[in-house]
Order: structure tokens, then C-alpha cells, then sequence
């Protein structure tokens, strides 16, 4: 990776790591006064917000130590460096929804079969409050969600919170001026559900990266014809894109290099280049081969790793 590539990089994590701070301090404040208005009023609703507020505060916690856990220099034991330290923090957050919607869920069926007394006046205050500091947090992740899977994680946490101040406010309204008190604990199943929902696709998400598939956005096929169309190139086996981290990519291949005017390093960078411009992959590693390499040398590199790997396409 460039030098500008780098420093790009280390800026976007730097503002990220600020946006987590500071989403964390708003959390954590709000945390103890919902806990205790949960307590108060009676609330399932503000209860399970509450503790999905607990959890916010871990999660955004272990994303904010993760991301500067992640930065560490590379050993010889761990020559990738640290980046999946990210990933494994989104697993976590992912698998710490999961616990809380069905702890939620459990809940709300105990109290549809006997729903108790709720202060929903106080309910309704607290919520709101709830809403505005879980916006707030919210807003500080939003713009940096997409590049990495660890603050996104921490985006769902807070956004799935801000859901369930949503359904408080819903809830006290419906006590309040209707007398529903069923409302508490159906508002807080359907919470629940939404939260699994986002939890999902967070932990389809990390799993993917740690089995090291090949990232949604990269059409494979596309890349190998590129590849395949550089001048000097005669075949491609062994090509495999796989993610380190959020925003990080790497990419691996052996090319059958043709008799041809171009210096096999003219090959190289012209390779390096195409995954570089067309697919933003920074990190490459080729192996040039030669074109009268024996066919036993080259099948013993295949792990037949996809259709596109055949002895017939190369």
C-alpha cells in the first residue's frame, strides 16, 4: 500500500476512533438515568433499552479498544498485524444481540400473559431523552459505518437502541391515552425482532470475512478477465480476494506469463495496477510463472478453489 494510501487510512481510523469516544461518553451518561427510570416506572420497554444501553456501552467499549488494538505493528508471529481484531470485536457485538433480543423476547411473553402496572408519564419522558442521546450517537457513527465492519457494528447497537426508545415512546403513549399496558411488552417483542434482524447481518458479515470470502462488491469473474486482457499474460489459476479487515483487501494469483516484449516486472506492476484502479486491492501478491512449466508443477498449486481455478481455463 502507498504512502498516501496509508496516511488516508490513518485518518479515517483517527476520526473514527474520535467518533466512538464521544458516542461512548453519551451512552454511558444517559445509561445510569434510563436504568433507573426503567426501575421506577416499571417498564419492560425502558428496561430492555436500558440494558441494550449497557450493552452499547460495552460494544462501543470494545470497538473503540479494538480499533486501537488493530493499529499495532505486525510480528513475526502475526504478520497480517492485527486487523481482524476488528472483526472479531463486530462477531461479538453481533452475538451480544442476538443474547439481548432473546432475553427481550423471553420477557415480553412472561408479560403478555400478566401485564403489570406501568408509570408510563415518566416512561415517556425517559424515553424521549433515550431517544435524543441514542440520535446523537447515532449521527457521530453514521458517516463512518461504511468503512469499517467493527463501527458498524456499533452504528446497529445504537441505531437498534434508538429503535427501542422509539417503541418506549410508542408504548407509554399507547398506556397513557388508551390504557394499553399489552402495548409495553408487544412493542418490546417487535423491538426485539428488528434487533435480530440487524444483528444478522452483522455477524453474516464478520463470519464472512473470517472464512475469507471474497468481499460481496468484487466480481471475480470481472477481475480474472481484466487480469487476463494485461499484455504478456497467458493464463491465470490460484486467484483468490479475500478481506483482512474493513476496507482492507487482499488479493493473491499464479500467472502463466506469455513470450512477449514485456519484462515480466512490466507484468507485475501492470497486474498490480489493474487491482489497484479497477477494484481498489491494495495488497497483491503474484507469482509470475513461466509458460513451459511442467503441467504437474502448476496442478500442484491448484486447491480448487472455485470453477474458475479448471485446468481449462488455464
Amino acid at each position: 500500500m502507498d504512502h498516501h494510501g496509508h496516511s488516508h487510512q490513518h485518518n479515517r481510523r483517527r476520526n473514527a476512533r474520535g467518533s466512538l469516544r464521544l458516542a461512548l461518553v453519551i451512552t454511558a451518561t444517559f445509561l445510569v438515568a434510563e436504568f433507573l427510570g426503567a426501575l421506577y416506572t416499571n417498564s419492560l420497554a425502558l428496561l430492555a433499552d436500558s440494558g441494550h444501553m449497557l450493552t452499547d456501552v460495552a460494544a462501543l467499549g470494545l470497538s473503540l479498544f479494538a480499533m486501537q488494538f488493530s493499529t499495532r505493528r505486525a510480528t513475526p508471529q502475526k504478520t497480517y498485524g492485527f486487523y481482524r481484531v476488528e472483526i472479531l470485536a463486530a462477531l461479538l457485538n453481533g452475538v451480544m444481540l442476538v443474547l439481548i433480543a432473546l432475553y427481550v423476547l423471553n420477557e415480553s411473553y412472561h408479560r403478555l400473559l400478566n401485564p403489570p402496572e406501568v408509570r408510563a408519564d415518566w416512561m415517556l419522558a425517559v424515553a424521549i431523552i433515550g431517544l435524543l442521546a441514542n440520535l446523537a450517537s447515532a449521527y457521530l457513527l453514521f458517516g463512518k459505518r461504511q468503512h469499517s465492519l467493527n463501527i458498524r457494528g456499533a452504528f446497529f447497537h445504537v441505531l437498534s437502541d434508538a429503535v427501542g426508545s422509539v417503541g418506549a415512546i410508542i408504548a407509554s403513549l399507547a398506556i397513557l391515552f388508551g390504557g394499553y399496558t399489552i402495548a409495553d411488552p408487544l412493542i418490546s417483542a417487535f423491538v426485539a425482532v428488528l434487533i435480530l434482524s440487524s444483528s444478522w447481518i452483522l455477524i453474516r458479515d464478520a463470519v464472512d470475512i473470517l472464512l475469507e470470502g471474497t468481499p460481496a462488491h468484487i466480481n471475480i469473474v470481472n477481475l480474472r478477465e481484466q487480469l487476463h486482457r494485461v499484455g504478456g499474460v497467458g493464463s491465470i489459476h490460484d486467484l483468490h480476494v479475500w478481506t483482512l479487515t474493513s476496507g482492507v483487501m487482499a488479493m493473491s494469483c499464479h500467472v502463466v506469463a506469455q513470450n512477449s516484449e514485456f519484462s515480466r516486472t512490466e507484468i507485475l506492476s501492470r497486474l498490480r495496477s489493474v487491482a489497484k484502479e479497477s477494484f481498489h486491492i491494495d495488497h497483491t501478491t503474484i507469482q509470475i510463472e513461466e509458460p513451459d512449466v511442467p503441467a504437474e508443477a502448476l496442478d500442484s498449486c491448484d486447491c480448487h478453489f472455485g470453477a474458475w481455478d479448471s485446468p481449462s481455463t488455464r
